[in-house]
């Protein structure tokens, strides 16, 4: 049906009304817009552009897991123990009073606490960006709860870390040392700076293996991207690239040794080395007393600190490598080599001891007062004879006596991982020279030659000029076994140049100090077949005035020392053994030992059928109180080194 005129014209009114309509509505909105807009980018254009300036990128260094350290059996001597830790950075800090208060009640943090954290905050050597530690070595329930109460602690940011720990704790502090976290001297003191080190609570070497060897241990750092809201909460990362790990190093160390060593060391100030005279590896390096690194990793406490200091026994350093002692009379070796060597005695020649010599209007006296009679290169190591030494030196002079002491390591570092390692001192006439001032003389010369006056040896050059000794080659003390799996090359040991007529009579000579009779060690021997030791005591003075050792206090004793290798006809270990104000070496260094030479031998306590069937039980109870770890102890983790 057709429409009519009037409808079709009323139709057209109602479209245009509602066309109006939605014209003037659809340009109010975008007026309406329009205005928002504006007032968005023209009036709060500042307030917006602040807002997205703080939500920054961050960059932070990602710290990297240092690299464990073994035994060469694959027993973990060092390890990286999982930490938590919360921390809080200057820029992020604008709350701080409030987020210590929360915490204060959240986890205890002390007021001292956030003293520290206050002042740390303030200080100019905290950089904006830089983490400082707000509460370390949290529970796994502390550390859950500041994870969930996160909004209300604006900066705060939960962290899981890494920290050393040693197993073995006191065993191995003098040679595999400890960490601590990175401190603003330590930083000064360095001539460039790794960016690592800035990391918070980063822990770096201060003594032992730890130092030395720490560009190896320390690995690289890694890196994270993260975005961060206006209170300093991340809102994402955006890049993460994981550091690398540090080298794992294998040690030539015996874990198992090493404790049965310092436990037989236990109780005296002492030190004892035993190498493999094969390859040189340093199987154990004893210091006593000693002390727990883990108590410098987590912080010691100042009493604690004050109780090393103050021990008269010095735990602190390590005796085996840092202490310089008189030898005494196992330096008598190289004077006796020295005097073959220059052709002004042979072993058969006899020298008559009657209990001292006279040199220059001074009488320089045998150990043995009454004196030892017509006696020969042999007899005179049997009995410590100190007359046919002093003839010695007569004929050698001091520079053969001293050329001879560096041929057999005397005087040298050996260029080991250990820090402050002491050269010790082998005397000629130009060092009196240029460092006394003065002319060399005769009675040094005599001094010397028994091991007293000015030489000095350290109980790793000891254990280094009897291996040399009993192999007649060059060794060198080997520490580090593997990096990362890769074996370490053994030094070459060449030919010492030592006439093996020579060497075989100074070991005859060795061999009868412990085997025979009348050998000054003859009490300290060994009595299994196959196993007997050749060795030299020796007893140096710390005073002129030649006194009964039991009549003076302990620090003005002498110093007892005692140098071995066994097997005698295929040896395979050498030890040297100082026991600091001990008295004598037949008494107190001898036993020792023997005891350390027989556990190397066995892998093992030692079975009495090795002693004398008179000092078994005596021995057994002696062992028996050893405070030795059990074999699989759960503090030392084994693994594949």
């Amino acid at each position: 049906m057709r429409r009519s005129p009037a409808d079709t014209a009323e139709s057209a009114r109602k479209i245009s009304r509602r066309a109006l309509f939605l014209g003037g509505a659809q340009l109010t909105f975008m007026g309406v817009l329009g205005l928002r807009m504006r007032f968005m980018q023209v009036d709060q254009a500042e307030e917006f552009r602040l807002l997205a300036d703080e939500n920054r990128l961050k960059v932070r260094l990602l710290p990297p897991a240092r690299g464990l350290l073994y035994d060469r059996n694959g027993v973990i001597l060092a390890e990286n123990e999982q930490t938590f830790r919360i921390v809080i950075r200057k820029e992020d800090a604008a709350h701080l009073d409030v987020v210590l208060a929360k915490l204060e009640k959240l986890i205890g943090l002390t007021p001292d606490e956030q003293e520290r954290v206050r002042k740390t905050l303030k200080s100019r050597d905290t950089g904006p960006s830089v983490p400082v530690t707000i509460a370390d070595r949290l529970t796994w329930e502390a550390f859950s709860t500041v994870a969930a109460n996160g909004p209300a602690l604006p900066g705060v940011s939960p962290e899981v870390g890494l920290t050393r720990f040693y197993p073995f704790r006191d065993d191995f502090v003098h040679t595999v040392g400890y960490v601590r976290p990175v401190t603003r001297d330590k930083l000064d003191q360095m001539e460039v700076v790794d960016p690592i080190y800035r990391i918070p609570d980063f822990q770096i070497g201060l003594t032992g293996v730890e130092t030395k060897l720490e560009d190896l241990l320390k690995g690289r750092a890694g890196t994270l991207r993260v975005e961060q809201n206006v209170h300093g909460r991340t809102i994402r990362e955006l890049d993460r690239q994981e550091g690398v790990a540090g080298s794992n190093i294998q040690l030539t160390f015996d874990q198992k040794v090493q404790n049965f060593v310092q436990a037989r060391l236990a109780g005296e100030s002492a030190s004892a080395v035993i190498m493999d005279v094969r390859t040189g590896d340093v199987i154990s390096a004893g210091s006593t007393p000693a002390f727990d690194p883990n108590k410098f990793v987590r912080g010691i406490s100042s009493a604690d600190y004050k109780a090393l200091l103050e021990n008269i026994y010095r735990p602190l350093p390590s005796k085996s490598v840092q202490g310089a002692y008189p030898p005494g009379s196992t330096f008598k070796m190289v004077t006796a080599l020295a005097a073959l060597e220059a052709g002004v005695v042979t072993p058969d020649e006899t020298v008559r001891c009657t209990g001292h010599t006279e040199v220059g209007g001074r009488r320089f006296h045998c150990w043995k007062r009454s004196g030892h009679g017509n006696i020969n290169l042999v007899g005179s190591l049997r009995h410590s004879c100190d007359v046919y030494y002093y003839e010695m030196a007569q004929r050698a002079g001091i520079e053969k006596i001293a050329d001879m002491g560096r041929k057999l390591g005397l005087g040298e570092d050996f260029a080991l991982p250990l820090p402050g390692m002491s050269t010790g001192l082998v005397p000629d006439k130009q060092w009196k020279r240029d460092k006394r001032g003065a002319d060399w003389v005769i009675g040094d010369s005599l001094n010397a030659a028994i091991g007293q006056g000015f030489v000095l040896t350290t109980p790793m050059q000891l254990a280094v000029m009897t291996s040399r000794l009993a192999t007649g080659r060059a060794i060198t003390p080997r520490l580090v076994k593997t990096i990362d799996g890769v074996e370490q090359p053994i030094q070459d040991a060449g030919p010492l140049d030592i006439n093996e007529n020579m060497l075989r009579a100074v070991r005859q000579g060795m061999y009868e100090v412990s085997n025979s009779s009348r050998g000054t060690a003859y009490g300290s021997r060994i009595v299994e077949d196959g196993m007997q030791m050749a060795g030299k005591t020796g007893t140096s003075q710390t005073r002129n005035l030649i006194v009964n050792n039991k009549n003076v206090p302990w620090e003005e004793r002498d110093h007892a020392l005692f140098v071995a290798f066994a097997p005698y006809d295929n040896p395979k270990y050498a030890v040297s053994v100082v026991v600091e104000h001990g008295g004598g070496g037949s008494t107190a260094a001898a036993p020792i030992a023997r005891d350390l030479m027989l556990f190397a031998l066995h892998g093992a306590v030692p079975p009495l059928a090795s002693y004398p069937q008179s000092q078994r039980a005596t021995i057994k109870n002696r062992l028996d109180a050893l405070p030795l770890r059990p074999d699989g102890d759960s503090t030392g983790k084994r693994s594949n080194a």
